[in-house]
């Protein structure tokens, strides 16, 4: 049985094909009596599709002479998933892609109905989106364009990456997927040199070549997961383990994946990270809705103290009169 959507879109190709149909033989032909397209008329022409119609016995319907009907066609919710878009694609951090976006957004308002037209100004102007966009480490948008190709096509490439301490070297990876976290972009794949899975900052590549060499991914890889829990377990100088009184389900709900690696243990989670800062670690386990127990390091403990007595002190001076 068709849709309305396909019925409402017959209507449409009919009209575009014949200069004037009779509402009679207009709803013949989609299959629906006289009522039902007269609303599925008023559906188009709340698109912004200009219909002429002719009253009476021997009235019929017919598209305005001139209309030219844009070779894409949006619904309200497809124009907002557009909008959205459009405007989250300026904060992702990828050089040169302004320009791109700005013509996109043109081309795409040209060939709307000036209703559709609006909603898509609207958004733009009054929809402001936090993608945490660092501007020092944008990446170059052909980059990623390149390597998203050769993880699709699943074809090895060799980059030109330069470190952390700025000495440069090459590397023939298997690329298995990009990911955006932090405000930077990632490639994730089998590093050759290695000889095991890493990721490498694009703002960090200097250039892309495919090598033609094939090569296999994993089932089901997630870049985005794989970097997440690479960077939660990453060596730092305070190794932690916490003891969280709650079930895996709430944890996960409740404790970024950023923060560190969640285990069931007899009845309670153990969260597994690393940290430079006991401080900022400290502050985040405060915030939990649940209670914990720090197994180590002890400086860590000192540290939730130190948060504890802050907040006794504050709690203490809001509590006096003025």
């Amino acid at each position: 049985m068709e849709r309305p959507t396909t019925r409402v879109l017959t209507v449409l190709e009919l009209l575009q094909t014949h200069d004037r149909l009779s509402g009679t033989v207009l709803a013949e032909r989609v299959g629906v009596d006289g009522r039902t397209l007269r609303r599925y008329i008023s559906m188009l022409e709340e698109l912004g599709i200009p219909i002429t119609t002719d009253r009476g016995r021997y009235g019929g319907y017919s598209l305005v002479p001139g209309f030219k009907l844009p070779p894409m066609m949006f619904t309200e919710d497809e124009v907002l998933a557009l909008s959205v878009g459009l405007l989250a694609s300026r904060g992702l951090g990828l050089k040169n892609l302004a320009p791109a976006v700005a013509s996109a957004q043109a081309k795409l308002e040209r060939v709307m109905p000036a209703k559709l037209k609006r909603r898509v100004r609207a958004i733009d102007e009054t929809v402001v989106l936090d993608l945490e966009r660092r501007e020092a480490t944008d990446g170059d948008a052909a980059t990623v364009t390149a390597l998203a190709s050769a993880a699709q096509s699943r074809e090895r490439v060799r980059l030109r990456y330069v470190d952390t301490t700025g000495k440069p070297s090459d590397r023939d990876i298997d690329p298995y997927g990009l990911a955006r976290r932090g405000g930077r972009w990632y490639v994730v794949g089998h590093c050759h040199l290695r000889k095991d899975l890493r990721s490498f900052r694009i703002d960090r590549i200097e250039t892309v070549d495919l090598l033609d060499i094939p090569f296999g991914r994993p089932v089901d890889f997630n870049a985005l997961e794989h970097l997440t829990f690479s960077m939660a377990t990453l060596p730092r100088a305070h190794a932690i383990e916490v003891r969280l009184q709650t079930g895996l389900r709430e944890a996960r709900r409740e404790v970024s994946k950023t923060l560190g690696v969640l285990e069931p243990s007899a009845g309670a989670v153990r969260l597994l990270a690393q940290t430079d800062d006991l401080d900022w670690f400290a502050r985040h386990l405060a915030r939990l809705p649940f209670d914990f127990t720090v197994i180590r390091p002890p400086a860590l403990r000192e540290a939730v103290k130190r948060g504890g007595r802050r907040m006794q002190r504050l709690g203490k001076r809001l509590g006096r009169k003025p």
